[in-house]
């Protein structure tokens, strides 16, 4: 059985396991993310070295925040300033004699749906993880659409309604209005400090549940933010034709979210002309993701064990 270093590279931790070809995770553990690029790779490679006494490793997968050039070379690195301009796939690759390949944390979590999730024998897909902002990730014929400098899936920065271009555009982004954090949470939130209500809720379940209760301004928050989320998800269909949307995050394993997710997009469908005429014939539906927190690991996995298997080792 063969086996695979798995990193995923957070904000504020750094997950990681050894991964077996058929995606089972063993030896989980993490340590704290310091923004220091040389510190961050010795970390790495004292975790490599521990689990290489017990285990033979065929190379080493990362998954990591930013956009990311095929080579594993670091053109932003998220909110971990240190990984900008960074080429991180060559140096730990060259402290640690293992080939390494590194993946955008989005496209991670897309294409390990493809490996062991809820995409598996589907080549055409997208997966949108919702948390503070949205991520994004392309899959086309079985492989991570990266674009030309490595940004494609950036679906949070489109910029959608009400425009004030006095503003910075960012804040009439989806990132801004469809996101869980910055947009539900942060929408409700500033709508009962207008109330006079300076009490924060943090968690989006408390404001789904308020919305069900019949709270106005939970419902108020909720069906816009839902509003803004199914005019991204209709479109993402107009543009890629995918055969299914998955969406990530936390959100999305709340079954109440999702189902009224479905009821407010099959709305939207059938008062748009065009996709209501197809909806029955070639319109991709839309899923919550299987892997969840695992998601980072196993695609940085399944990006190391393909690279490998091309390269004939």
């Amino acid at each position: 059985m063969k086996n695979y270093m798995a990193f995923d590279i957070g904000g504020t931790t750094v997950k990681y396991a050894r991964v077996d070809e058929n995606g089972k995770l063993f030896d989980r553990a993490s340590f704290e993310t310091v923004d220091n690029a040389q510190a961050l790779i010795n970390q790495m490679v004292d975790v490599v070295k521990k689990i290489e006494t017990n285990h033979r490793l065929e190379g080493i997968g990362v998954s990591a925040p930013g956009i990311i050039r095929k080579d594993g070379f670091m053109v932003t690195g998220g909110a971990i300033q240190s990984l900008y301009d960074f080429p991180l796939s060559a140096e730990l690759a060259k402290k640690t004699g293992l080939a390494v390949t590194v993946e955008n944390d989005a496209n991670a979590a897309a294409i390990a749906e493809h490996w062991i999730g809820n995409a598996v024998h589907c080549d055409n897909y997208l997966t949108i993880v919702l948390g503070t902002g949205i991520g994004g990730g392309i899959v086309i014929n079985g492989e991570v659409y990266r674009g030309a400098h490595g940004m494609a899936g950036e679906f949070g920065w489109n910029v959608i309604h009400d425009i004030d271009l006095s503003e910075n555009l960012e804040d009439y982004s989806l990132n801004l209005h469809a996101a869980v954090v910055y947009g539900l949470i942060r929408r409700y939130n500033a709508s009962k400090k207008r109330m006079g209500d300076d009490k924060s809720v943090n968690d989006a379940r408390e404001i789904l549940e308020a919305a069900d209760q019949g709270e106005l301004l939970a419902q108020k928050a909720v069906d816009e933010f839902m509003q803004d989320l199914v005019v991204m998800l209709l479109n993402l269909f107009a543009n890629f034709d995918p055969e299914l949307i998955l969406i990530g995050g936390g959100i999305s394993a709340n079954v109440n979210f999702m189902e009224l997710l479905n009821r407010k997009l099959a709305e939207y469908v059938n008062r748009h002309g065009s996709i209501s005429r197809i909806k029955n014939i070639s319109l991709g539906q839309v899923k919550p993701a299987k892997l969840c927190n695992d998601a980072g690991l196993v695609g940085a996995t399944y990006q190391i064990k393909k690279y490998l298997e091309k390269e004939g080792k």
